[in-house]
């Protein structure tokens, strides 16, 4: 069996959100965030890992541009593994960071179900962390999300359909496309 060829997932894709739109809603975003915290705070920035790589990047330097000062970490958590449904949460990397008492941020590409970035959330707080804030550059809009998660900062809504790029991925290729697609039927 061959693998999935991004070439044709694009053929019978459509551009949900292009590049310029997505930079537009990370900027205003960053205000929101620099909003939520005091001046004097430094938030530890978790960056999940792999998918919310190309937002967290783009999400830093708009805080730093909006006077936000962050320390950095990152985990990898994951769900999916390489395919277009979740399974179990397999942890691949915690951050080294303690959290006690800190102040975390987390950045991740989407907000679907909820079952990731949950877990996350809930282990960052078993962690000792005073206050955990959820960013997502896309929240998928569908009434399936698990109960107790939900993103304190989104980007953009995308539909319930199959998303990739722009850190999402379609069977681990695409994520570097500068502008979030849906998955042709």
């Amino acid at each position: 069996m061959t693998a999935p060829r991004l070439a044709d997932a694009l053929a019978s894709s459509r551009v949900l959100f292009g590049r310029e739109a997505l930079e537009a809603a990370i900027v205003r975003m960053a205000g929101d965030i620099r909003a939520a915290y005091a001046p004097d705070d430094v938030p530890l920035f978790l960056t999940v890992m792999n998918g919310g790589l190309p937002f967290a990047a783009q999400l830093a330097f708009a805080l730093g541009e909006q006077g936000l000062d962050l320390q950095f970490d990152y985990l990898h958590a994951t769900r999916y593994r390489g395919q277009t449904s979740g399974s179990g949460l397999a942890w691949l990397h915690r951050p080294a960071t303690p959290m006690r008492g800190r102040k975390v941020l987390l950045a991740d590409d989407i907000l679907d179900e909820g079952h990731t970035l949950l877990a996350i959330k809930q282990w960052c707080e078993d962690q000792g962390a005073a206050d955990v804030r959820i960013a997502v550059l896309a929240e998928k809009a569908h009434d399936r999300c698990v109960e107790g998660i939900s993103a304190d900062h989104v980007g953009v809504q995308v539909p319930d359909a199959y998303v990739f790029g722009y850190g999402m991925d379609y069977h681990e290729q695409g994520r570097n496309l500068p502008a979030i697609y849906a998955l042709g039927e």
